[in-house]
């Protein structure tokens, strides 16, 4: 209970910062120009390069509501599927937008978590960790503490498993499991036919973390994991046996606060590396065979990365764009114009990198060098999930429940 409470009261405080005090005749201090340092950046004007095409627009449940859920949407094969906060999950045929099946889940209590939820006691959402898919299945997570599999051609409920706390990333599957990680520090691995748990290990967590955790990857029999410590793991799929464990970044700082360096990113597994990223810390590029660093750049990001170009694209903690080259760590480019719009984890494709912010726009960027190319409005409640891409075609969740189907044009 210590814990939850004292991660309520870090939300509130990023999210606030010191502008709870500004009345206080005793704050000095230019408040005009903090203000407009706050502020997000307002949209440039530039000479569009490319087009943001619409190919199918629906509607998926109520939304994602208040609680900075972020439900990145998941494919297989012909389908793409998305899910609301209130235990809506649809399927729809991902050339056309045709609905295929959705399921309703009932409302859930809220549990130990509902009741201590004190940023938003109004809100009932309980679906927090989805969409994650694999093995013919597609899962959500609640805020219960339960993981549910639903079978991906007609949306039959296959089963579901009681873990150790409140899921809030996607489960992956591999080797015939299912490996998920939970807010209290847990990974576990679960029978990808059954439900039933195959391992489990925990890592301590601070006093003071971010609300979220990292998505686990699972790649050639290897389970990599970020954990609110500061910490990136590399663990037997088989067994859950560890291989190795390598901090990103050490906390540092008299207060809670400042001794948060969550490892909220996903790990960014490629070739004979790893990368990782912290909150408060660095950007590290570790050897994926022993865990051993290779170089280190300080940087302070909660979003996924991503890799193209031979670069490493982070979007920090004040949403600036910025590219990394994988081998040297010296920086290839950097784009602010987008500075505090609340933007999303950066997607790579073909020549492009796309992010989404709060305002509901999609903005799509060159590889190469960073200049903006074009921009579309999708939703007006904003969206701050990160986009999926398969096949030429974006899908983009927007925070009202708008899902969209977007192709990229030259002009």
């Amino acid at each position: 209970m210590r814990r939850s409470l004292a991660l309520a009261g870090a939300c509130l405080f990023l999210f606030s910062g010191c502008s709870w005090f500004s009345w206080l005749p005793w704050v000095d201090g230019d408040k005009k120009k903090d203000t407009e340092d706050l502020k997000p950046a307002k949209l440039t004007k530039y000479e569009p390069e490319i087009r943001v095409e619409r190919r199918w627009k629906a509607s998926v449940g109520k939304g994602l509501g208040k609680k900075y859920l972020r439900m990145r949407p998941a494919i297989i094969a012909d389908q793409v599927f998305a899910a609301d906060g209130y235990g809506r999950l649809e399927a729809f045929d991902r050339f056309t937008g045709r609905r295929n099946w959705r399921v309703q889940l009932p409302a859930e209590s809220g549990g130990l978590f509902g009741a201590l939820d004190v940023l938003d006691r109004t809100d009932p959402s309980f679906v927090s960790g989805g969409v994650g898919s694999g093995g013919g299945k597609v899962f959500i997570g609640t805020t219960n503490g339960e993981l549910i599999a639903f079978a991906a051609v007609d949306g039959s409920e296959a089963w579901r498993q009681s873990v150790d706390g409140e899921v809030v990333s996607p489960a992956v599957t591999g080797e015939g499991q299912v490996f998920v990680q939970t807010i209290d520090g847990s990974l576990m691995a679960l029978e990808l036919a059954s439900g039933d748990v195959r391992w489990e290990i925990d890592n301590q967590v601070p006093i003071l973390t971010l609300r979220g955790t990292a998505t686990p990857v699972y790649d050639g029999g290897v389970v990599y994991a970020g954990f609110a410590s500061g910490a990136v793991v590399a663990v037997k799929a088989e067994n859950g046996e560890p291989v190795w464990d390598h901090l990103v970044a050490l906390p540092e700082g008299r207060s809670e606060l400042d001794r948060m360096v969550d490892v909220d990113s996903t790990p960014l597994v490629e070739g004979p590396m790893v990368y990782a990223v912290s909150y408060q810390g660095n950007l590290r590029g570790v050897r994926r065979q022993d865990g051993n660093p290779l170089w280190e750049l300080p940087l302070s990001s909660f979003l996924d990365l991503d890799s193209g170009y031979g670069h490493i694209y982070v979007v920090d903690e004040n949403d600036s764009i910025i590219a990394i080259d994988s081998r040297t760590a010296e920086e290839a480019w950097r784009q602010s114009a987008l500075a505090r719009r609340g933007l999303s984890s950066p997607v790579a494709f073909s020549n492009y990198l796309a992010v989404t912010d709060s305002d509901g726009y999609i903005h799509i960027l060159a590889q190469s060098d960073g200049r903006l190319l074009g921009r579309r409005k999708l939703d007006g409640k904003g969206v701050r999930s990160r986009m999926a891409y398969a096949d030429g075609i974006l899908y983009a969740l927007g925070n009202s429940g708008s899902l969209q189907a977007l192709e990229i044009t030259v002009r």
